[in-house]
């Protein structure tokens, strides 16, 4: 369980990960992370993203799902309050086995025939509530990402993708979120980062600020930006969450 025991505890700051408190897929620095615990006295802090748990232990310490009072991996599909996990949901178990396998099968045929400088390897990884898909795989090395993200900016690989696949999966009214430098995630309609929300009950907090990276339409931040439950705060890095956060905080004027 979380030691903190913040001065504001219906003050709650919910934050991404990659491109928030790290870079994309690194660690969190050491000075990072001593901010989040000198916040966490202030207001309540949560942690939310798209990744998987071990993936988000790998980014921000093993002993994450119990450093703060809130946890969410996967978007809130997997939750933990003080350390104990409260849920756990799977899209195989909402979609059925046949339509995991139609839109595998389709992804890998498309993936197939497109012409990009480079490819590597885990196209698709397949997490308990989405799908995550990659053009250029998720192991390529740093630089390889870095330089795929360029050329995915100019010739927009995944957008039109994503297109691609809401005319071919209309049916199972799923949703499509782009993040990161190289992939972009499938996931059942309303399970996006707003599914964590359902945890957190407007009784016990007067205000929730959500801060993300990838806020803009069509963005894996997007939905919960702009929900009407929410304060959404923009950033462009771990830095800028930091500046943001003593503004909005820490500063003399808020206490």
């Amino acid at each position: 369980m979380s030691a903190l025991s913040p001065e504001k505890p219906r003050i709650l700051a919910l934050f991404d990960v990659d491109g928030t408190l790290t870079v994309p897929r690194g660690e969190i620095t050491a000075e990072m992370l001593d901010f989040m615990k000198e916040l966490g006295k202030m207001i309540t802090i949560g942690i939310v993203g798209g990744s998987d748990l071990p993936k988000q232990e790998e980014q921000l310490g093993a002993r994450i799902v119990s450093m703060f009072p809130w946890n969410f991996s996967q978007n809130g599909l997997v939750a933990y309050k003080n350390g104990e996990l409260l849920e756990v949901q799977t899209i195989a178990k909402h979609l059925g086995e046949d339509n995991v396998k139609r839109l595998v099968n389709w992804v890998m045929k498309y993936l197939s025939e497109i012409d990009i400088p480079i490819k590597r390897g885990t196209f698709i990884e397949f997490r308990s509530g989405m799908f995550n898909i990659s053009p250029v795989g998720r192991n390529c090395s740093r630089p390889e990402r870095d330089d795929y993200e360029k050329f995915d900016l100019e010739h927009n690989i995944r957008k039109i993708m994503v297109e691609a696949m809401k005319k071919e999966f209309a049916d199972l009214d799923l949703t499509f979120s782009i993040g990161g430098q190289i992939s972009f995630d499938v996931f059942p309609r309303g399970w996006d980062k707003t599914y964590c929300l359902r945890f957190l009950s407007s009784d016990d907090f007067d205000e929730i600020h959500f801060f993300g990276d990838k806020t803009f339409e069509g963005g894996n931040d997007y939905e919960i930006f702009s929900h009407e439950r929410t304060n959404g705060h923009t950033v462009t890095s771990p830095d800028d969450t930091k500046e943001q956060c003593t503004k909005l905080f820490m500063s003399s004027d808020c206490k």
